[in-house]
């Protein structure tokens, strides 16, 4: 892009890309350059500044360096559209972040599943002074309590059985960047003993060592449990809580920021379309229908509703046909809905019996096993709704606890 252009006397242009796709690097070309302007585009991630006249080879030799990032780039932009908002809660929780990323404070991020919370982490790692280091996510629910020390904290050869070299662990990978504790709820007390000393005393010793490793590293948290339960139970140290939560940010829930849905939704909709397909949004029932949902899912159930949509949809829009029972049955009636998930099934439209328990089945995944929010949504009374699911075998209790439905 060109700065000097009509209307972009104060970076308008380049404000409106980075905000609707932060991902997308930019090269600045210009006859008139211009500390202030310089400063400006560098405090909105302005990839490279060229001055004219700009001989081919080296517009196309900077071209070809950025190109690389724009797959990789496309992909992340579908989870950056979390950052785009007009729910004042939501800005709040963003403005306080960026506020904040300069600084080295630990940050602890909770809320629900799928609302976005590596998504503000990594925002708060790239505008901090270690962006040049690493951001290195660290699922603590997914590595096996066995491996955790080690994997986190590495170990010398013959620490254990078939530990035949030294390893590094990934804390000391992280070193001079961001460690991102997710679902940070989930470690066992003796772990978190270990976090507590590592963070306030900035080293650690690997496992079957002696010796302490120090660390530049800045920890940024997160997770879905209730913390202050798990504290009142015992199962998470006050100390470590207050260690972690200098700053607390918690992300609200999709359905308290419906008023952004159109603009994730778009980002998403641009992000992970494919060239072979067509659509680049929703129509107006779907909307309607997207908008009642209660997303119990979030940010992420959301991306997989436009997945779905864009798979099916054969023109520019996604209509209810394509959207999941759950959410178009929001519209539809009992009779409705069980004739669409006779035609999802593949069956005959005769085929009742069936079209019912997939409609059931629909019904209870998507109230995530609450037969009194079924029962509102079906318009039956829960009694005749608890009938029919006995009738079809489906157990809302035992789903719940398994957490699937058959």
């Amino acid at each position: 892009m060109d700065l000097n252009l009509p209307g972009n006397e104060h970076l308008e242009l380049l404000q409106q890309i980075r905000q609707q796709a932060p991902a997308v690097p930019v090269v600045v070309v210009t006859g008139h350059p211009s500390l202030p302007t310089a400063i400006a585009g560098l405090r909105l991630k302005i990839s490279d500044y060229l001055l004219k006249p700009v001989a081919y080879e080296e517009l196309l030799q900077v071209v070809r360096r950025y190109l690389p990032s724009l797959d990789n780039g496309a992909r992340s932009s579908a989870s950056e559209a979390v950052l785009v908002s007009s729910s004042p809660t939501m800005q709040q929780v963003l403005s306080i972040a960026r506020q904040v990323a300069p600084t080295d404070v630990n940050v602890l991020i909770t809320g629900e599943t799928g609302t976005g919370k590596e998504v503000v982490a990594r925002e708060i790692h790239r505008l901090s002074r270690r962006s040049g280091g690493e951001f290195h996510p660290i699922d603590c629910a997914a590595i096996p309590e066995g491996l955790l020390e080690s994997t986190l904290f590495g170990h010398v050869r013959g620490a254990f059985t078939g530990a035949v070299e030294r390893r590094e662990g990934l804390l000391q990978q992280c070193h001079g960047g961001t460690a991102f504790l997710d679902e940070v709820g989930e470690l066992q007390i003796t772990m978190q003993v270990k976090f507590l000393r590592t963070s306030q005393n900035e080293s650690f010793v690997p496992v079957g060592d002696h010796r302490e490793v120090q660390i530049d590293t800045r920890f940024i948290s997160a997770t879905s449990r209730d913390l202050e339960r798990e504290m009142s139970e015992g199962r998470f140290r006050r100390d470590l809580y207050y260690r972690l939560e200098v700053i607390h940010l918690k992300l609200p829930p999709l359905r308290e920021r419906l008023e952004d849905l159109p603009a994730i939704a778009g980002g998403l909709f641009r992000a992970l379309r494919q060239p072979e397909q067509r659509a680049e949004d929703f129509d107006a029932d779907a909307w309607q229908a997207l908008r009642a949902y209660h997303w119990p899912g979030n940010i992420r159930e959301l991306r997989n509703v436009v997945e779905r949509g864009l798979s099916l949809a054969a023109g520019g829009l996604v209509g209810l046909a394509e959207l999941p029972l759950e959410i178009s049955g929001l519209l539809l009636d009992a009779g409705e809905f069980a004739n669409a998930a006779v035609r999802r099934i593949g069956g005959e439209t005769g085929d009742r019996i069936s079209a019912e328990r997939e409609y059931f089945r629909e019904l209870l995944r998507g109230c995530n096993g609450n037969v009194s929010r079924a029962a509102r949504q079906a318009g039956m009374s829960r009694q005749g709704l608890h009938r029919a699911l006995r009738r079809h075998g489906l157990l809302p209790d035992q789903y719940r606890r398994r957490g699937d439905f058959p």
